[in-house]
């Protein structure tokens, strides 16, 4: 089949998509994944085709803190959802058999696969149904809010989510030529969600097509081999902890460096320190600072990762068994913080606004001095490390095919 996998935002949007990816490309299927330029090599450096959608989530976030105002920052959001519903238009006309899509461009998804003929299944990193287990990412509180307040939670982080792409669904339906409203069997079904039950257990109240099968791990770029200077590093003493804010702090680069060189000092550890979209640098004869090195190569070398818990950042510390400071920023950062700490492998979570050198360096000092913290994260890691997140769709693919 060709399968196109339709996806928007950071790295951590992106990169699990690779080892989908490839597992689907080595069971024979054509994959193409539809994301931002940005990520082009990172998609070709993994064996994969790529179709490139509109925008620059950086700049978006750069243009995001200058805004003055609540409506210049709609009108911002609203540029970025025009310009991927063209996007997605424009992937799947190229072809496709079957469509897998992210949560968030998922209505846009949902769209061009209708008007197009082709199905869609949704391959989702973060719980995106509501239920009364839990307040779904993005809700304002991680607190367990009760059955009924976590269902309502969940639903008001539907909706918002759904606004966000309203105007640029209406246009693209328009554009398409297809009725104004959407047939309720349009909705994206089944879901698979790509983390492990053991991290966030499948709710019972969830539908039948509601399945959570386990992670989906970024592929390795071919040929990848780690630079001199970190190989040096990490042979020159003991295991580093690592710390990176990912795509989040874009233009808090000196302010963090600075931080982050007073925190590690404040612990007496080193530290590999993630230069990120923040570009924070190493300062310190016990600092290296680095650029995208794969987590899964390096994170089994550090002694804790410090991170602001984007989904696929907390995924790869926990498959390290390395236990972890997490630092959320916003979005889905604070549920997957919030179970860390649950989980036993965090000794707590530090607020990015909360973030002094005295709070950080004294979380790294409780994280790694804890034995608790490392015994609960190596068991999570092997439990995690039996787990096949790609077979219960691979298998419900072959199944279509098939038929």
């Amino acid at each position: 089949m060709r399968i196109l996998i339709i996806t928007a935002g950071s790295r951590g949007d992106v990169a699990p998509y690779t080892g989908l990816g490839r597992r689907l490309r080595d069971a024979g299927h054509h994959v193409t994944v539809a994301a931002h330029p940005s990520f082009q090599a990172l998609v070709a450096g993994c064996g994969l085709d790529h179709r490139p959608m509109p925008g620059d989530p950086q700049q978006l976030i750069r243009d995001w803190a200058r805004a003055t105002s609540r409506e210049e920052t709609r009108a911002l959001t609203r540029a970025y959802a025009d310009g991927l519903a063209d996007g997605v238009a424009q992937a799947v006309a190229a072809g496709a058999d079957l469509l897998l899509t992210a949560s968030g461009p998922a209505p846009l998804s949902r769209t061009a696969g209708e008007a197009f003929g082709v199905p869609v299944l949704g391959t989702y990193l973060v719980p995106a149904l509501a239920t009364g287990r839990f307040p779904l990412p993005n809700a304002h509180s991680t607190d367990d809010l009760g059955t009924e307040g976590n269902l309502a939670a969940g639903r008001d982080v539907l909706r918002r989510a759904e606004a966000v792409f309203a105007g640029a669904v209406t246009a693209l339906r328009t554009r398409l030529d297809l009725p104004a409203e959407s047939p309720a069997s349009a909705d994206v079904r089944p879901v698979f969600h790509g983390f492990s039950p053991k991290v966030v257990p499948r709710p019972e109240d969830w539908p039948s097509w509601a399945h959570v099968t386990g992670y989906w791990w970024p592929a390795r770029p071919d040929g990848w081999h780690p630079p001199a200077e970190l190989a040096d590093f990490l042979q020159a003493g003991p295991p580093p902890v690592f710390i990176g804010f990912g795509s989040m702090a874009v233009g808090q680069g000196e302010r963090l460096s600075e931080l982050v060189a007073a925190a590690v000092k404040r612990a007496g550890v080193r530290a590999v320190v993630q230069a990120g979209w923040a570009e924070v640098s190493g300062r310190g004869a016990d600092v290296l600072a680095v650029g995208d090195v794969p987590h899964d190569w390096l994170f089994p070398r550090t002694a804790a990762v410090v991170h602001h818990a984007g989904a696929g950042t907390t995924a790869a510390g926990l498959r390290a068994g390395v236990p972890a400071v997490p630092v959320p920023v916003m979005a889905d950062q604070p549920f997957w913080a919030a179970r860390l700490c649950g989980l036993g492998v965090a000794p707590r979570s530090i607020p990015f606004q909360d973030l002094t050198a005295e709070t950080l360096g004294d979380a790294i000092t409780a994280c790694v001095s804890e034995p608790s913290h490392h015994r609960r994260a190596a068991e999570l890691a092997r439990a995690i490390a039996a787990e096949d997140g790609s077979a219960p769709l691979l298998a419900h693919i072959a199944s279509r095919g098939a038929a």
